[in-house]
């Protein structure tokens, strides 16, 4: 889309928008976190609210009052309030296709980290989904924090890319390569429960926003073998590693929760006690958050 600020040829069109993305960019975790009573029914001032965190950083974190309440509707009246309709109804999500993550007894959950208490690092959610089927937003809602541990980490893509194109714009081109990261297939007791897939890292959508599919992560993942990608992928490693300044780091509290448009995501490990199981639901969409849109079409 010639006129996104995403396309490498439009100089003119990134500089006014990385100007207008960074002019009071959030700066500590407070600015992203907004107290809602209800999220099940936000009022006007609470949405507005939280819609213009998301329009700035492509994520807001609510604060609610839910507490431990397990009812599902929580994070789908979520979505609905926020115009998204698209849900990924994955392989591991239940009937609602609300993920619930958590420890789980069921062998085949064990092999996925979000259903263990290991680590997660930098990654964007869907990054092995198929091209037609991306992850464009992505929420989380806490029923339970862990006794300890289970910290969450989150960084913008729209920064991480113009940390990379002010760096050098070729990061940016090995990165929306079609070629660049390939998913290979999944295969559970030799049955093959998702087929390889290949695309880039970065892509501009038919709105001309930017979208991300992203994962840090060294096994099951082939990268383009050549040196601008090799280049492209240690520069944002350092960037996510290294750049304090656009990391928010918090332990989302029972009845608080994350609204995003698929931002890049990390989880520290945790530990549960008979009183603090980690519970958290994820839903994940195929469509945008509603006016959230980058920039003006």
């Amino acid at each position: 889309m010639k006129n996104s600020p995403f396309d490498l040829g439009n100089n003119d069109a990134y500089a006014r928008w990385k100007e207008d993305k960074l002019r009071n960019y959030p700066s500590k975790l407070k600015d992203l976190q907004v107290e809602v009573n209800d999220p099940r029914k936000f009022s006007k001032i609470e949405l507005e609210e939280l819609m213009r965190r998301c329009r700035k950083a492509n994520m807001a974190i609510y604060i609610g009052k839910t507490g431990n309440n397990p009812d599902p509707e929580i994070p789908l009246s979520i979505g609905r309030q926020f115009g998204v309709h698209k849900i990924d109804k994955n392989w591991l999500a239940g009937d609602n296709s609300l993920s619930s993550l958590k420890l789980q007894e069921n062998p085949k959950d064990k092999q996925l980290a979000p259903y263990t208490s290991n680590a997660l690092n930098w990654h964007t959610d869907g990054y092995y989904n198929l091209n037609n089927e991306q992850i464009q937003s992505m929420m989380l809602h806490s029923v339970q924090s862990a006794a300890k541990g289970g910290e969450n980490k989150f960084f913008d893509h729209e920064i991480a890319y113009i940390l990379l194109r002010d760096e050098n714009p070729d990061h940016i081109i090995s990165l929306m390569q079609n070629d660049v990261l390939t998913i290979p297939p999944r295969l559970n007791d030799g049955k093959l429960e998702r087929n390889s897939v290949t695309g880039p890292v970065f892509r501009i959508t038919k709105s001309g926003n930017l979208h991300m599919r992203y994962t840090i992560r060294k096994k099951n993942v082939i990268w383009s073998n050549n040196k601008s990608t090799e280049s492209a992928k240690k520069a944002l490693k350092q960037i996510l590693d290294a750049n304090k300044s656009f990391v928010f780091k918090t332990i989302l509290n029972p009845g608080s929760g994350l609204v995003s448009n698929n931002v890049i995501h990390a989880r520290n490990s945790f530990v549960n006690n008979d009183l603090h199981k980690r519970h958290f639901y994820r839903s994940r969409y195929f469509d945008r958050l509603n006016i959230t849109s980058a920039f003006v079409n």
